[in-house]
């Protein structure tokens, strides 16, 4: 077959393995909807009575019957403090029913919540009670907060993750049978396509609002806290408020990956330098000594590039991006010892090195290449 055609192979399987690649991409960036949501009293009330209310049946608690308070929660700012931290800022409200609450409405200057997960960080507030209000027959208090939340994310799809920033809230009086329901009603639609709870003109940086929701996840806990009989050990339903934000592509795109690919077209480019035909030698002015010495400058390109994603994510595991550093190391080293072994001529048998002028390597490149991501993003995946 002619060299042309060999060409023509190449950017055909190349072209056809691009578009799986993107593909995948997008299916990468596609988020789960969370099957628990809830978005209305009456299905919230359905979730308790048979995840939490029937249980305590069966367990023979039925001396502390499920008392139940209406929570909402408006964030105002939000900020990734760090890899597993998160800065926010809001409003917490409860309601608070004349005869049904009055032994556990909290006094004022009290805080009605605990948010568990938090941690001091040495500039953040207690909540303090911005207003309270009695109207048919309840009492509304409202707090504003500003908080650290510390949890663990998963990076394993950087640059097409989602993150959801949980906010795990208990009621201050959390040895009781005490369960914190949505005030659905303050809001004006808590629908699955709808976004609530946060402010519309919030600023995200690198991050796109993509979801809001309210759910319960069953806690347990190997210790009763000192309290005798303690209701809240096993499986207590905890409300949760959930804001999910999509990280921005092109951000990553350009900051991260586009190094990287431009550092893969360069070595490409070296390696079509590659040549013992005199003619084409002293055209392209290809030897092994410059080979070698360019290689070493995108060696440092990518390291220095592959220290800087690194340093983002300090405690995760590998991470997807990271892939494509890794590649180009060993790309590097490849194109170094195929250049070396056809500049000198070793190693004849190796027809893959010395056919046609380097030729198989030089087209073999991106298919191989994206060959290589396709089969990364395919485990990644799973």
């Amino acid at each position: 077959m002619k060299e042309k055609n060999w060409w023509l192979v190449s950017i055909g399987i190349s072209a056809a393995l691009l578009i799986i690649l993107i593909s995948l991409w997008l299916q990468m960036n596609n988020y789960f909807v969370e099957p628990t949501k809830l978005i209305s009293e009456e299905g919230t009330n359905i979730y308790l009575q048979k995840n939490w209310e029937n249980k305590l049946k069966e367990s023979g608690y039925t001396d502390q019957p499920t008392i139940k308070v209406k929570t909402g929660i408006f964030i105002q700012s939000l900020k990734f403090f760090n890899s597993t931290e998160i800065d926010l800022s809001g409003y917490i409200w409860q309601r608070y029913q004349d005869g049904i609450h009055d032994t556990i409405k909290p006094p004022f200057s009290e805080v009605g919540f605990v948010l568990p997960e938090q941690v001091n960080t040495g500039n953040t507030i207690t909540p303090q009670e911005v207003y309270r209000e009695h109207i048919n027959g309840e009492t509304i208090i409202g707090w504003y907060f500003e908080a650290t939340i510390r949890q663990p994310f998963e990076y394993k799809l950087y640059p097409f993750d989602h993150k959801t920033v949980r906010v795990r809230m208990w009621h201050k009086l959390f040895s009781k049978n005490i369960v914190l329901v949505p005030d659905f009603e303050a809001y004006t639609s808590t629908q699955l396509d709808k976004i609530f709870g946060i402010e519309k003109e919030i600023i995200l940086g690198t991050w796109n609002r993509e979801d809001t929701y309210f759910d319960y996840k069953p806690s347990s806990y190997d210790t009763n806290f000192g309290i005798s009989n303690y209701i809240g050990q096993t499986d207590f339903p905890e409300l949760h408020y959930n804001f999910v934000v999509k990280r921005k592509f092109e951000n990553a795109f350009i900051v991260y990956l586009l190094p990287v690919l431009l550092v893969a077209t360069l070595l490409f480019a070296a390696l079509l330098t590659v040549s013992n035909k005199p003619d084409l030698v002293s055209k392209h002015g290809f030897n092994t000594s410059g080979f070698i010495g360019a290689c070493s400058a995108l060696f440092f390109v990518v390291m220095l590039a592959h220290i800087q994603l690194r340093e983002q994510f300090p405690g995760s595991g590998i991470i997807y991006m990271e892939y494509f550093y890794i590649l180009m190391y060993v790309y590097l080293v490849i194109a170094v010892v195929n250049t070396f072994i056809f500049s000198i001529g070793a190693a004849s048998w190796l027809t893959i090195i010395h056919y046609r002028d380097n030729l198989i390597p030089k087209i073999a490149y991106w298919p191989v290449t994206l060959i290589t991501i396709i089969l990364v993003t395919l485990v990644v995946m799973e």
